[in-house]
């Protein structure tokens, strides 16, 4: 596959996003002197009470099992360096792309997937939990930082970018509720559109990213095995190149494995780069609109796509369903459903600001405040409040 040409300052192409083009902030404001508005947006999020949490939130692994392993905050940065690294070339908004990889796990419960997964079932009557919709309330409504509104009043486009998936019923509900200029947010999972090629990269960079960085944790933990990996295909071709220029890494698995890692990531990202660089050119939108209106243009190849797809199967069975990850899982559900059931049937053990909340409001209103609460917790913070409540010795 030949290597795309690197371009180590690219102008933004006509179909960037390009921040003097925004479509805007739900509350107007002046422009900052010495920053775009996605830069802004980018620094808004990293001051943010809900980025600094997400250094205590499970990716994989909980918090307690050890000191390397990705947390959300983790995995957040390395989302962001991909993503930097690809819009380079292809000429795309790399702020932009920074500011919602920043962004996308904002609303990530803890304990990772089975905290939302608990949540949602939690949550099943009055509108479920989805960790994508949570990042936008997370930086429209339950970020207090600001004395004229809530939330962090950011660009359309970031948020257009954090919002990866939405049901039609939710999507009807967010439209209702825009106003101004930052209007449509979700339309396109009504009409059938696409968001910018920011945020379609966003979504692939962190498909990249966690794949890569699971094969690492995965093997730290020893709940997989380098031999194991061997029948991956995507990985094992790098991990024969290694051996093949450096034979001595035999007897040496850790260096061997981040230099396989370190070439199937490099392969991932030149394969983007051709394939997109593909799409558009037989695609040609002239504008951001004019992407919103076309197909996904950022991907995969063909033969990447394959090679991806049985990667993230290998790591559906072999890691994320091992049974010591199914055990903590478990644990992690129970947890988040006994914090939903003490904290909706007596409020006041909730901190001030959200007890308040759950005054002389109806009971969904009230579900949600409890589920806004749960969510924003750290894994210690939740299992810490599980045995106060409860007075079940924490397990983590």
């Amino acid at each position: 596959m030949p290597m795309p040409m690197l371009i180590e300052c690219s102008p933004l192409a006509i179909y960037a996003c390009h921040p003097e083009a925004t479509r805007g902030r739900r509350y107007p404001e002046r422009p900052a002197p010495t920053r775009n508005d996605f830069q802004r947006d980018r620094d808004r999020i990293v001051h943010s009470t809900a980025f600094r949490r997400l250094v205590y939130k499970t990716q994989v692994f909980l918090n307690h099992e050890g000191d390397l392993f990705r947390t959300r905050l983790t995995h957040s940065l390395e989302v962001a360096q991909l993503g930097r690294s690809i819009a380079r070339t292809l000429g795309l908004n790399e702020d932009l792309v920074e500011t919602i990889a920043l962004a996308h796990d904002l609303g990530h419960t803890p304990f990772g997937h089975a905290g939302q997964d608990a949540l949602n079932d939690c949550m099943y009557n009055h509108g479920g939990f989805e960790h994508n919709l949570q990042s936008l309330r997370v930086v429209d409504e339950l970020e207090e930082r600001y004395p004229s509104y809530n939330g962090l009043n950011l660009c359309f486009e970031t948020r257009e970018g954090i919002l990866k998936h939405c049901s039609r019923t939710n999507a009807h509900k967010l439209n209702a509720s825009e106003s101004n200029g930052a209007r449509g947010v979700a339309q396109r999972f009504l009409s059938g559109g696409q968001p910018s090629l920011e945020a379609q990269l966003c979504n692939l960079a962190d498909e990249i990213a966690y794949n890569a960085h699971d094969i690492d944790d995965g093997v730290r933990s020893g709940l997989i095995t380098l031999a194991q990996l061997h029948d991956v295909p995507l990985f094992d071709q790098f991990r024969m190149e290694t051996l093949v220029e450096y034979p001595h890494l035999a007897a040496s698995p850790r260096r061997l494995l981040y230099e396989a890692i370190r070439r199937m990531l490099s392969a991932q990202v030149y394969d983007v780069i051709n394939a997109t660089q593909q799409a558009i050119q037989a695609a040609k939108p002239a504008s951001v609109e004019a992407v919103r209106q076309s197909h996904a243009l950022v991907g995969f190849g063909d033969v990447m796509q394959r090679k991806s797809m049985a990667l993230k199967y290998f790591l559906f069975h072999q890691l994320y369903r091992h049974p010591q990850v199914m055990v903590m899982t478990g644990q992690a559900k129970r947890i988040v459903a006994d914090l939903f059931m003490a904290y909706s049937e007596n409020p006041a053990e909730m901190q001030s600001g959200y007890t308040v909340k759950t005054e002389s409001v109806d009971e969904a209103t009230r579900a949600r405040v409890v589920a806004d609460y749960i969510a924003g917790m750290t894994d210690r913070f939740a299992a810490k409040e599980h045995t106060r409540l409860t007075g079940i010795p924490s397990l983590f």
